[in-house]
């Protein structure tokens, strides 16, 4: 099993959504809503936003106030690229880029800098809901 689904399997792993959002036409809020009702802690990444479904949002990864367990990626291949710099330079391995937030400069990137990753499969689908 991947490293990064396996992680999902940890009843102690959180999750970054990169891209979270309170448009519930963007997958960006649908992966966070999704994952948090599936009783995930959630944080979502966002500069533009002070809250995601009247959550705190933190505009970048090192403003989270924890290290989340996987990065979830909802955003453009070249925010991706951006905030794969910073995950690298705080020491966050596993990453997740949802269908669309990669291009071939995303894949080299995260095969080269040592990321365990899942690329253009959906955190939804494999998630599961968390017992209580």
């Amino acid at each position: 099993m991947n490293p990064v689904s396996a992680a999902l399997l940890d009843p102690d792993s959180t999750i970054a959504v990169v891209g979270a959002n309170d448009d519930p036409g963007k997958y960006g809020s649908v992966i966070y809503r999704d994952l948090k009702g599936k009783g995930f802690v959630v944080y979502p990444v966002n500069p533009r936003r002070d809250t995601v479904d009247g959550d705190r949002a933190y505009a970048t990864l090192a403003d989270l106030p924890a290290a989340p367990t996987i990065v979830n990626f909802v955003v453009p291949p070249q925010v991706s690229l951006a905030v794969l710099a910073e995950a690298k330079t705080l020491g966050y391995k596993l990453v997740w880029l949802q269908p669309g937030s990669s291009s071939t400069a995303v894949r080299e990137y995260v095969e080269s800098h040592g990321f365990d990753h899942l690329i253009d499969v959906c955190i939804m689908v494999h998630a599961r809901p968390r017992k209580p």
